[in-house]
């Protein structure tokens, strides 16, 4: 995990970004999202993380969420983002049909190079920031800006037909995930 990343309050309700390497689109793939959303669910049953809003995008993820229980806010998210590079480097390098796989690889390998962390493949960038949401307001903010990341990224025209994030759970639908924690403010 990176040292820039500064979890304060372990009970904190935290706001967190973080995107592939060199921006890459690898996340366009629809065939690896549904590990991303299985992480995301064994991090909220098997690991007490509170998801309040989320959205997988081409090549980065919007979080908020808290932890539940003793485990502090930073080791989850940087055990959630170890596991999803190795199991989404693993299915590139497995898929047979990935027209971007060497090209793809490259970049990880001389990311992980460049990391004094990574040993094979970096995935994830490491220059990203948690920010703890003090307020009812901040929260309906970030929120915001997470379900409408793919209207302003011309995905869809509307934030509830992105069907990888949140967006759904807040207009009474059904999302992906299971167990998101709705905040009313």
């Amino acid at each position: 995990m990176s040292r820039n990343y500064v979890f304060k309050n372990p009970k904190g309700l935290y706001f967190v970004s973080f995107a592939v390497v060199n921006w890459l689109p690898v996340l366009t793939n629809k065939a690896y999202i549904p590990i991303i959303l299985d992480c995301l669910s064994y991090s909220q049953k098997q690991k007490g993380m509170k998801i309040i809003a989320w959205c997988v995008m081409p090549n980065h993820i919007h979080l908020i969420f808290r932890s539940s229980n003793d485990i502090k806010p930073g080791n989850l998210l940087g055990d959630f983002k170890r596991f999803t590079s190795n199991k989404v480097v693993k299915a590139i390098i497995e898929n047979p049909t990935e027209p971007n796989k060497n090209s793809w690889i490259a970049q990880f390998k001389m990311a992980a190079q460049k990391s004094s962390n990574v040993k094979h493949h970096q995935f994830w960038r490491h220059d990203n920031m948690p920010i703890e949401l003090w307020s009812n307001k901040v929260i309906r903010i970030k929120i915001n800006y997470i379900h409408q990341n793919p209207v302003k990224g011309g995905l869809v025209s509307q934030a509830e037909d992105y069907l990888y994030s949140s967006a759904k759970d807040y207009v009474g639908e059904k999302g992906l995930l299971d167990d998101i924690l709705i905040m009313n403010l």
